[in-house]
């Protein structure tokens, strides 16, 4: 008997470290804390889909465990004010440094928009919360938190124009006054996909003429910026990588669009081109605008042109329209609307999928004359910045933090 129980416990032992151990770089910091906090991601992942499969309950609404256990009610304490409103109709958190008597003097602002794929997350997350109150007390700034609705109940555009009437309405000089904001320094910020609505919200401002206020600078950390080539070099190294594997990362960028799962299979093919988006691939020609370093053993093809993709073989033209729109791929635009961007600030991480989205921005915002910060982790990896909070706390989500906080000091 004793022995039977000391081979089911070296068993459970054994497939408990099998399922753990993930073959991850040796050069990644902390390597078997991120095996432990994956295992838990792709155990949700795995239960999600076989929700799915037996028509439980869709794959992002069991994901979205992960945004639930995260929440937290954002108060305000002895150094912040935090007060939650609408502004255009869409919920924000706005974290204010608690006024001292006699104070006139205009703050900074940060507009920051929380990741998650466009379908997970919150700006009431608890990494996300530190994070504003970080930036609040560090800079004696203002933080604007945007709750922005969710895919896949609000397929694009509705998360980005969530995003663009929350910024249009806070730059307002009457709004800004409000909240003892200078109207001259004022960036927008986001990680991952809010990094995405970020960069396409910077643009689209540059492109109004008479606007109230304009943004200063523009910090995008790890963003995804394009949705045509799917099979970039980091897509390809990474794709298995901890946290935000390809198949994630497609399957965020499917739902974005539609909820028919013929885009999710031919963009994991990389065959969902059509001829409108194949006239763009030349802005994220990887072989073009990425570092020779980052090459590596990649040879550049071109992702197939696929006649009918979004029309008979996905029933819609609404997903191909989407791929090839600059406001969900911030990429696609031409070389003539970069110059008058904002000065930015650009993180990537050498083990995550998105990498070379960040890079070949980076190379083409300089070309265009943007004054841009590019700050790569050699050891870092996707979501990096909100891994902040106990028992997932990681080392380099400090540096990170102390990074982007030291430039928007230097820069806003």
């Amino acid at each position: 008997m004793r022995f039977g129980s000391i081979i089911l416990f070296v068993a459970l032992c054994s497939f408990t470290a099998y399922y753990i151990y993930e073959p991850i770089p040796e050069e990644i910091d902390e390597r078997w804390k991120l095996m432990l906090t994956n295992s838990f991601f792709r155990s949700l992942s795995n239960l999600a889909d076989l929700s799915e499969l037996l028509g439980l309950k869709d794959y992002m609404g069991v994901m979205y465990f992960i945004t639930l256990a995260e929440k937290v009610v954002p108060v305000s304490d002895e150094h912040v004010k935090v007060t939650e409103e609408k502004f255009d109709g869409v919920e924000v958190v706005l974290y204010q440094p608690k006024q001292r008597g006699g104070e006139t003097e205009l703050r900074r602002a940060v507009i920051y928009l929380h990741g998650g794929g466009w379908c997970l997350g919150s700006s009431r997350m608890s990494p996300y919360d530190l994070l504003a109150r970080t930036i609040v007390t560090k800079l004696d700034a203002v933080v604007l938190s945007v709750e922005y609705r969710l895919a896949p109940a609000h397929h694009f555009p509705v998360p980005y124009e969530d995003v663009y009437h929350v910024v249009k309405h806070f730059l307002q000089k009457g709004v800004l006054a409000r909240y003892s904001v200078d109207p001259g320094r004022i960036a927008v910020s986001g990680d991952s996909a809010g990094g995405n609505l970020a960069a396409a919200v910077s643009q689209q401002l540059q492109r109004e003429p008479g606007q109230q206020a304009q943004l200063k600078a523009q910090a995008l950390i790890y963003p995804v910026l394009q949705a045509l080539d799917l099979n970039t070099p980091s897509y390809q190294q990474n794709q298995d990588m901890p946290i935000l594997p390809r198949t994630l990362m497609v399957r965020f960028w499917s739902e974005y669009f539609t909820s028919d799962k013929a885009l999710f299979k031919a963009m994991m093919a990389n065959t969902h081109n059509n001829a409108e988006s194949s006239r763009l691939l030349k802005f994220v020609n990887w072989s073009a605008f990425l570092p020779e370093t980052y090459h590596r053993k990649y040879n550049y093809s071109a992702p197939a042109v696929v006649q009918g993709v979004g029309g008979e073989a996905i029933g819609m033209d609404v997903p191909c329209r989407s791929i090839a729109d600059p406001r969900a791929s911030p990429l696609l635009v031409p070389d003539s609307a970069l110059h008058s961007l904002p000065k930015a600030y650009v993180l990537t991480c050498e083990y995550d999928v998105l990498r070379d989205d960040g890079i070949m921005y980076v190379t083409r915002l300089r070309a265009a004359g943007v004054e841009v910060t590019h700050e790569h982790y050699d050891t870092g990896f996707h979501g990096g910045l909100m891994f902040t909070v106990w028992p997932t706390d990681f080392l380099i989500a400090r540096r990170m933090t102390d990074n982007y906080i030291k430039w928007l000091d230097e820069n806003l």
